[in-house]
Parts: C-alpha cells; sequence; structure tokens
C-alpha cells in the first residue's frame, strides 16, 4: 500500500522520527502516524460497522502505541505494529457491544407497508461509510470495494477473531504468522479462521464488486440513474421509479425494523410512505464505495427541507437492487452535507 511505512535501517526519516518519538517528542509521533490515519480509520470501521466507533478505536489506539512505543522493537513494520495495536483496540470493543446489522438481519421482509413503524433502540445498527475519508485516489477504487455495504454488514456476522483474521490477510496484508503473533493463537488456527470467514462472504457477498458494476455503468448512466431515482421520489413518478428497480429489489431504514422485498413491495412502500410523506429534496453524494442521496424533508414549522436519511444504493447491471436509508442527521454530517436546504 501507497501508505506504508517501514521501520527498517535504510529509512533514515523513519528511523529518526522513531527515535524522537521514544524520547517523548510528539510531533514526531504525529508524522509517523499521519500516513496511516486514514487506512487505519477504515479498517476500524470494517471491524466495528461504525464510522464514529471507528473514530474512538483509533484515538484508543494512538494512544496506546505512544504508551508502548518502547516497546516496539522494528521486528516489523512500524505500519503492522500500529495495526495490530488497532485491531486488538477493536477485539476489545467487540468483546462489549452487540454486533451491528441492518433491518435484513433481523427477520424476514414485511407483506404490508407498516405505516406505524418505530425505531429500535435496543439494535446496535450499522452505520454508512464516507468515501472522503478513503484518501488516497490511487488506492481508492480497492479501498472502495473494502467497505461496500455487502461486505461490511456480512463481517458483522463473524466472530470477532475470524474477522480480524480475514481483514488482515485479505484486506491489509498480514501473513497467517503476523496475525498468529497478534491474536496470541497459532497459525493453523489463523488458516482455519480465515477459511471459516471467507467461506461466509463468499455465501452472502456478490461476486461481482459495486466497484465493477460502477465501472460498466459509466459516470453519465450513473448520474442518470442516482437523478432518475431522486426525481422520482420528489415527484412521485411510480412509472419512473418501478423502471429504475430490480424485479428483487430490497428497501431498509435503520433504524426502522421493518424492511420490503419485491418491486411491488418496494412500489406499494414508496407510494405509501415517501411519496405521501411531503415535499422532497435531495443531494447526490457517496458512502461505502456505493451512489448515495442526501433525502431532504420539508419541515413547515422550521420553514426549510431538513436532513431525514441518506440513501444508499446498491446497483446490478443498470438497476437499483437495494436501497439502505440510514435515517438520521447525524449521518449528514459524517457525510459532509448540510442538514437543511433552504
Amino acid at each position: 500500500m501507497s501508505t506504508e511505512i517501514r521501520s527498517s535501517l535504510d529509512d533514515p526519516v523513519v528511523e529518526g522520527d522513531l527515535a524522537r518519538a521514544r524520547a517523548g517528542d510528539a510531533a514526531a509521533f504525529d508524522r509517523l502516524v499521519r500516513p496511516l490515519r486514514v487506512a487505519l480509520h477504515a479498517h476500524c470501521y470494517r471491524m466495528l460497522g461504525s464510522a464514529h466507533d471507528a473514530d474512538d478505536a483509533v484515538q484508543d489506539a494512538l494512544l496506546r502505541a505512544w504508551r508502548k512505543l518502547s516497546g516496539f522493537e522494528s521486528r516489523s513494520s512500524f505500519r503492522n505494529w500500529l495495526y495490530a495495536v488497532a485491531t486488538r483496540c477493536c477485539l476489545d470493543a467487540l468483546a462489549q457491544r452487540k454486533r451491528r446489522a441492518l433491518p435484513t438481519d433481523l427477520g424476514p421482509s414485511s407483506d404490508q407497508v407498516v405505516l406505524d413503524d418505530t425505531p429500535l433502540t435496543d439494535v446496535a445498527w450499522l452505520g454508512p461509510y464516507p468515501d472522503g475519508r478513503l484518501g488516497d485516489p490511487s488506492a481508492l477504487a480497492e479501498e472502495r470495494e473494502a467497505v461496500e455495504l455487502a461486505f461490511v454488514a456480512t463481517l458483522q456476522h463473524l466472530p470477532g477473531n475470524q474477522r480480524a483474521a480475514l481483514l488482515l490477510f485479505d484486506v491489509v496484508g498480514f501473513s497467517a504468522a503476523e496475525i498468529a503473533a497478534i491474536m496470541d493463537t497459532s497459525v493453523a488456527a489463523i488458516n482455519s479462521a480465515i477459511q471459516r470467514a471467507r467461506a461466509m462472504v463468499a455465501d452472502r457477498v456478490p461476486s461481482r464488486s459495486q466497484q465493477a458494476t460502477i465501472r460498466d455503468i459509466g459516470d453519465i448512466r450513473l448520474r442518470e440513474i442516482v437523478d432518475g431515482y431522486a426525481r422520482a421520489l420528489e415527484t412521485g413518478d411510480v412509472d419512473t421509479l418501478v423502471q429504475l428497480l430490480t424485479s428483487d429489489v430490497t428497501w431498509s431504514m435503520p433504524p426502522l425494523p421493518h424492511w420490503y422485498s419485491g418491486i411491488a413491495a418496494v412500489t406499494d412502500f414508496a407510494v405509501q410512505v415517501p411519496f405521501a410523506c411531503g415535499s422532497w429534496r435531495h443531494r447526490a453524494t457517496s458512502a461505502n464505495g456505493q451512489p448515495a442521496i442526501g433525502c431532504y424533508l420539508w419541515n413547515q414549522e422550521r420553514g426549510a427541507h431538513l436532513a431525514w436519511s441518506i440513501n444508499v444504493l446498491t446497483l446490478q447491471d443498470e438497476r437499483i437492487a437495494a436501497i439502505t436509508s440510514f435515517i438520521g442527521a447525524e449521518h449528514f454530517e459524517l457525510l459532509g452535507l448540510p442538514t437543511r436546504l433552504n
């Protein structure tokens, strides 16, 4: 990876900063970790399923690394050591929290529209990830693929050790021996964990990534799909909406527990809920390496369209196969969108 820092003797800049950091120079430590923050944050998001939890995990990892820097013996790269510290922080966090979920994880789809759907507050919900946090454009396609919703949602079904082993091996590039040392187990146990995790991913994640689908669609057609979806919601245009959806489309709305599957159920939901709610405005954005739309609903009392949900679109060929609406103004702030449109 382009951000990798190696603490070998042939890298005098890193060695010099490492020596200064060990002597208590906080600025030198910051120079060491700065190139790694972006990728480290994405790693913690994959582990924890929440960008906000990833913020906490990265801060915890950097604090631990600063305190334990004297114990870093340069037998591996500084990058690998920092990833090891961050992974342990994530595993500690997972041991104390529920796994994060989407409504599709909690039960079957609803046969009829639920108009009085009540948010579930006792569920730890999966959250979106802002593409703006992915950083280096040269690694952007690879990084986006590794934060796609289907992949991150599947990771949440894995035990912590399998999740960590898979990510460290397949995404970060650690060897099985390095992972075994981090997790204080055998190489055989790590290989077994990776094999079981890969089987889960193969079973639940489409073989064709969203990045490959988006490349095939092309920028112009992608904009047409996103704009068409937004216009259909704003104008209540059922026919246009239907033309944009696959026959087996799903629509889920965390933290609301009910979700809908199939074009008939999704269309019925659209007509009875968003089409009937009032005036909508939309802002195109992206999250989890996928096209997304910020949805703003008119609020008469406030005299403005207020942030309602971030709709992340999963595409199949040139149609929308899944709509995941993350409800809440906090998601707009995460993605750098305004929370109101006047």
